[in-house]
């Protein structure tokens, strides 16, 4: 999983896949395989059971299909019973939207990657102590570029992810700033994209998010 990491903390991109039918999946993975993208994540319902299962069906569907071409993840993990389900169709890493203690050294102890949710500084850094690999802050767009130059300050041991309301116009400001990864999700993929079959569209968007990441490697 070190490979897997380092190559995520290298491509700094993750697709987030949230509400898409396992049969529009496929597709969906190989416009973003097209655009650029190696990262994917397929979330969780915290209400809808039926998504939830879409969402293992959709990763074993990734898997199988893209082998070690694409690293899927499960997103909007809340309880180890959701980390267990994930792994045992192939989830490579694990994305919550909170600190739970259990989940994250559940998640290391299958051998998996761990992103939980933080807000504060003291959530981020309880989270690293448990073994996170990286800190998902949430929302970024409403916290800010300042707000992750801050929490660097002191924690520059911290690996952070920008995730919530990042896009094409704030995307490079984040970059900026010392994140280390970014989600995209609904600025990259939304239902009517899937529903109306405007995949080229999708590869046109995904190739965007990655020709900035690469130019900003250059600068």
């Amino acid at each position: 999983m070190n490979n897997i990491l380092n190559n995520l903390l290298d491509e700094k991109l993750i697709a987030i896949i949230r509400n898409i039918s396992s049969k529009n999946i496929l597709k969906t993975t190989e416009c973003l395989y097209n655009g650029g993208f190696h990262f994917i994540e397929v979330t969780f319902s915290s209400i809808d059971e039926k998504i939830s299962k879409e969402t293992l069906k959709s990763i074993e569907l990734v898997k199988k299909y893209y082998g070690n071409e694409i690293h899927i993840g499960a997103g909007t993990v809340l309880n180890t019973n959701d980390v267990k389900n994930a792994f045992n169709v192939g989830a490579e890493y694990i994305i919550s939207p909170n600190v739970n203690v259990e989940v994250i050294e559940y998640t290391k102890k299958l051998g998996l990657i761990s992103l939980p949710g933080a807000y504060t500084p003291s959530e981020a850094q309880l989270a690293y102590e448990k073994g996170a690999d990286i800190i998902k802050i949430f929302p970024a767009n409403k916290l800010g570029k300042e707000y992750f130059k801050a929490i660097k300050a002191p924690l520059p041991h911290l690996k952070l992810a920008a995730v919530g309301g990042v896009s094409l116009n704030n995307v490079e400001e984040f970059l900026l700033s010392g994140v280390d990864v970014i989600g995209i999700g609904n600025s990259l993929l939304n239902k009517d994209l899937i529903q109306e079959k405007r995949w080229e569209q999708i590869t046109q968007m995904a190739k965007k998010y990655i020709d900035i990441v690469n130019n900003k490697k250059l600068d």
